[in-house]
């Protein structure tokens, strides 16, 4: 509980001087859009109104009008979408250049929670006003999701899953690597090797504000000693831990890379794979089967390599090994998956590898791997939503949505990559970003 509060004491003061304290309560407005791109995946409309009261969005009509007594946003000569989601964030995580190990060592949750409050401001400056958190100290996260509730921390809305879920010596085992008489009191909370195990740890997470539950069934890239073409954790223990997710209507993501790890968890009713290197036909026939959801996170897959060829002394021998084995197929992923009919939703699996508000970058490569631009920004608004479980709120711009919208000043179907510098920010009806500069609040 100490570290609890004076975490959240620390975050919060920070952000408080970073932008002067929490925003005030939106107005009756009347949004100009010149074009709209609404999220649904409908072709754009031109020269509409959308009125927003206070944090919602009232109607979206035909032509430019403005209601008495509402305040007017000019947008009518650029392009207005939704607020962009990313699915798959590790928003207290950041790049620290230097050997991976020392950085463990002397890096902790303090540092985490400190930095995160810069890293959630710049995701919300790029336009992303959601985001779905799939690994972070449980403590440091939902303290943070707290205090962009509340209004403290500019950011984005938070879904988090806390610390993830992982098998003794899987992708999420803290000591794997290290001498194995380190360890940290906390080590072990996370890791499940019964069934037993698996139902206390989902419930535990609950209990102490999670959203939703990340498990690793299959080993990672990142991580030493662990491989990525295994199913490490058994079927009994992610039945278990899906299961009584499932229970207290939490979903379940799985970084899977393995095809063994992602046919076995998709069986089991796995709500997402995150990145899914190794589906092959019958993995997609169990995707489309089950409804289950693919977020590819080429971003990360992108970068890692980049990385791994430019500078490997900044990643541990083991990671570059993996990088060149596994990353090249994971890429290549997408296309397949996309072209079999598999649901996909938009996540970069940001963690040091790109830096936060650099998220849209994915967009690129997903128009790259074969999505048209249409279908990559439906990934990142209404299938994003849909897999967080919440398209009633978040993902489009219709009526009873958050009034959650950005604007550029191109055509993204025309180039993607306008995406990447968005000019107008709009969260829960309150500006945080206009003509490219940060709103001071």
């Amino acid at each position: 509980m100490a570290l609890r509060n004076r975490m959240m004491a620390a975050a919060g003061f920070v952000a408080v001087l970073a932008l002067g304290g929490s925003s005030a309560a939106a107005k009756d407005l009347a949004i100009h859009a010149g074009r709209l791109i609404d999220g649904t995946g409908k072709a754009p409309q031109t020269q509409v109104t959308i009125l927003v009261h206070d944090d919602r969005i009232t109607a979206v009509q035909t032509g430019f009008t403005a209601p008495k007594g509402a305040e007017v946003v000019d947008l009518s000569n650029s392009t207005v979408l939704p607020g962009l989601i990313d699915d798959h964030v590790h928003i207290t995580q950041g790049y620290h250049k230097g050997d991976p190990i020392r950085t463990a060592m002397t890096h902790t949750d303090y540092d985490g929670a400190i930095e995160a409050t810069t890293y959630a401001r710049d995701t919300l400056m790029a336009g992303f006003t959601s985001a779905r958190d799939v690994g972070a100290s449980t403590e440091v996260i939902v303290a943070l999701k707290r205090q962009i509730n509340a209004g403290v921390i500019p950011g984005p809305r938070l879904w988090v899953a806390g610390t993830p879920l992982s098998p003794t010596g899987g992708h999420g085992d803290a000591a794997d690597g290290l001498d194995p008489e380190l360890e940290h009191p906390h080590w072990t909370e996370n890791l499940v090797d019964s069934p037993e195990a698996g139902r206390r740890a989902v419930r535990t997470l609950r209990r102490n504000g999670a959203d939703l539950i990340k498990i690793m069934p299959s080993g990672g890239v990142a991580s030493i000693g662990d491989n990525p073409a295994l199913q490490l954790m058994a079927d009994d223990e992610i039945k278990a831990i899906i299961e009584t997710a499932h229970s207290l209507g939490m979903k379940v993501a799985a970084h899977a890379h393995g095809k063994q790890a992602i046919d076995h968890t998709i069986a089991l009713g796995v709500d997402s794979i995150e990145h899914g290197t190794y589906a092959d036909a019958e993995s997609y026939r169990l995707f489309k089967e089950h409804g289950t959801y693919l977020v590819p996170t080429q971003l990360v897959g992108a970068k890692i390599y980049e990385h791994a060829k430019t500078h490997p002394e900044d990643l541990n021998p083991d990671t570059v090994r993996k990088t060149f084995e596994v990353i090249p197929t994971m890429l290549k992923n997408l296309h397949d998956a996309y072209a079999a009919g598999v649901k996909i939703a938009f996540g970069t699996d940001t963690f040091g590898m790109s830096n936060h508000g650099e998220n849209a970058q994915e967009l690129k490569l997903m128009v790259n791997a074969g999505m048209p631009p249409m279908e990559a920004i439906k990934a990142a608004t209404w299938n994003a939503a849909d897999l967080l479980g919440d398209t009633k709120d978040v993902g489009t711009v219709q009526p009873g949505r958050y009034a959650d919208i950005i604007a550029v000043d191109a055509d993204p179907l025309k180039d993607v990559t306008v995406l990447e510098h968005v000019a107008f920010v709009m969260k829960g009806g309150v500006v945080y970003k206009a003509k490219g500069a940060p709103v001071a609040r």
